[in-house]
């Protein structure tokens, strides 16, 4: 596997679940007017995968399924697919047509469905899928946003407080820089210390470098250099990027990329399921270290019956 392989998907999936609200907000405007924030949402990633099983499947594509509620107090369901793949795909509009197809057979009304297109061709930009015939016809359309657009407003991102400005840099960086590890490594390094210049709070800071982590491979020797550069400024910054035991994992030669990607994928999994009372866990399982250990929480926190059985999974907490 090409080590400056962009994780795409797993960024984007994370994204989503992480700063759904500002996604809207950012891509979809008009959507994320109509939408009343003062109720919860709710993902349905098991629904969209019993109504379409291809969803769970093929690669490059990230699929998600919300359940909001309209300002005007009426139910609506929204599904929102993210295309991330490096090249065009010529049954992407049947497919969008597809999916929502069979959600409204499933759910009994139409859903939103929004696109929003990683690759890098400016002008494949599918929207509406036809099919018919002898005048029996039917035309699907639906909202779509192209990444490469943002392409050359760079000052404009780095200074919105949007975290989807940052994912969405990140995201053209990694495409502009794949043959360049040097413009990589300073991209990487800028996109990351300008997190502390957005006004975000901790929380978003080390989610969205998380996310850049993901995005801006580097290779190994710039590994090293970039984790050495990153702590310099931590410590002048006085907020830490790196917990202690990703420092000891980093010491010990584990990829720090992958630590996180569980911690975070167990943290985002008790907070959908379990809300408040998941999410108290979260230190606890900060604490473990055995990579074994955390895979099989990984998998529990997603399909555990209740948080007591998940609960009683967690190793006993060290004695102070």
């Amino acid at each position: 596997m090409d080590e400056l392989a962009s994780e795409f998907d797993t960024a984007w999936k994370e994204a989503l679940e992480w700063f759904f609200e500002p996604f809207l907000a950012f891509f979809f405007p008009n959507v994320y007017g109509t939408i009343d924030w003062n109720r919860s949402y709710e993902f349905m990633d098991k629904e969209l995968q019993q109504v379409v099983p291809e969803a769970a499947t093929g690669r490059g594509t990230v699929d998600k399924l919300v359940k909001v509620w309209t300002a005007a107090g009426h139910e609506t369901w929204v599904l929102v697919h993210i295309e991330v793949q490096s090249q065009h795909d010529p049954a992407f509009a049947e497919r969008m047509y597809t999916y929502n197809h069979r959600l409204r057979d499933r759910y009994g009304r139409m859903p939103v469905s929004l696109a929003v297109l990683g690759d890098e061709s400016r002008s494949w930009r599918p929207d509406t899928h036809r099919e018919g015939q002898w005048g029996c016809e039917v035309r699907f359309t639906f909202p779509t946003v192209k990444l490469v657009d943002y392409t050359g407003r760079d000052a404009v991102l780095e200074a919105d407080t949007n975290p989807f400005a940052a994912v969405t840099l990140a995201h053209l960086k990694a495409q502009e820089t794949k043959s360049d590890p040097v413009t990589r490594y300073d991209w990487k390094m800028r996109l990351v210390k300008g997190l502390y210049d957005r006004g975000f709070d901790r929380v978003r800071v080390v989610r969205l470098f998380r996310l850049i982590d993901w995005v801006i491979k580097l290779p190994k020797v710039q590994r090293r250099l970039f984790s050495q550069e990153i702590e310099a400024f931590e410590r002048e910054r006085q907020m830490p990027l790196l917990s202690p035991t990703e420092q000891m994992w980093q010491e010990d030669g584990i990829a720090i990329g992958m630590a996180r990607g569980i911690y975070a994928g167990i943290e985002v999994a008790l907070d959908i399921r379990f809300g408040a009372e998941g999410l108290a866990l979260v230190p606890q399982i900060r604490h473990i270290t055995d990579p074994v250990v955390l895979e099989q929480l990984l998998r529990a926190s997603k399909s555990v019956s209740d948080l007591g059985a998940f609960r009683a999974m967690l190793p006993p907490q060290p004695q102070a």
